[in-house]
């Protein structure tokens, strides 16, 4: 029995299997539809492709880097719940990945995707698959980052946060630095921002924020001929709360980063720059699971 495109189409709908998989189940069944189904069912890829559609915004960001400390990978993967997210299967797959990431250099999600899983035989996308399967929620490789170069890491509660920060530096071998990198990674964890200097912010958003803050200070009857003087007063404040290097340090709120930076540079006798940072927050901007316990119980009285 010969298939067409059309039940390729139509098998993928019945079942939210990849379009490949659908063409080799048909193939495989000589265009049975009904078989085709069967084999996929067999193959474990319809019951994933039906977790696929299912919420995840738990799991876990994670940041690593190699022994060297010289090639460095933040990465997110979600599932459905907080509970898989602390399995030991799941975490040895996230460490797999973000090993893959490290050794591979993917240039996005889709490109690692077809990669060879480190130490497997077989591609992310088919390990992905085994694990949805195995662990029995749908998983997501949702991001990540990576930095060659010098790098410090750092993972807050858990796997609610990851890190990762690149220096520019000749004494990346000193145990002070590691130090100095480590508070640097906890910085970023802690206050969150959003650029590492001044010039880094954009024209755009510097100007829409100085037209909130003249707004404001007109609503509140600032002086005209003040407000610009207030308005700029507001914008070292701003830089001062979203650029990295211009943050109050929060181990020692009498410096600043820079000031840290440079300090810590003098002291062993060497230079320190910070070069860019990454920062997950595992599930920002995702549709959380909303679990209505009153309608599942009802549901299974029907």
């Amino acid at each position: 029995m010969a298939f067409t495109a059309q039940d390729v189409k139509t098998l993928r709908e019945r079942t939210g299997c990849g379009m490949m998989d659908c063409k080799k189940a048909l193939s495989q069944t000589d265009g049975d539809m009904e078989k085709a189904i069967d084999v996929l069912r067999e193959q474990g890829l319809a019951k994933a492709a039906k977790k696929a559609s299912r919420i995840a915004a738990e799991g876990v960001a994670c940041a690593f880097a190699n022994d060297e400390g010289t090639v460095g990978v933040a990465i997110e993967v979600n599932a459905e719940t907080d509970f898989v997210a602390k399995n030991a299967e799941f975490q040895a797959f996230v460490k797999t990945v973000a090993d893959t990431v490290i050794a591979e250099a993917p240039a996005d999600v889709a490109e690692l995707l077809t990669k060879k899983a480190a130490g497997t035989e077989m591609t992310v996308a088919e390990l992905l698959q085994e694990k949805i399967q195995t662990i029995g929620e749908n998983i997501i490789i949702r991001r990540f980052a990576r930095y060659e170069g010098t790098v410090a890491t750092y993972i807050h509660a858990g796997g609610k946060i990851a890190v990762m920060v690149k220096f520019d530096t000749d004494v990346a071998d000193k145990d002070e630095f590691k130090v100095y990198a480590k508070d640097i990674a906890m910085q970023v964890a802690a206050a969150a921002p959003s650029y590492l200097n001044r010039t880094q912010v954009p024209d755009e958003v510097l100007e829409h924020e100085k037209k909130i803050m003249t707004e404001q200070m007109i609503n509140e009857g600032k002086p005209a001929d003040k407000v610009e003087r207030i308005v700029m007063g507001k914008i070292g404040k701003y830089y001062e709360e979203n650029c990295l290097i211009d943050q109050v340090f929060v181990k020692d709120s009498k410096v600043k980063v820079d000031q840290y930076t440079n300090q810590t540079a003098k002291a062993l006798g060497g230079k320190i720059a910070i070069v860019d940072s990454v920062r997950f927050e595992k599930g920002e901007g995702l549709e959380k699971r909303a679990d209505d316990f009153a309608a599942e119980v009802a549901s299974m009285v029907k």
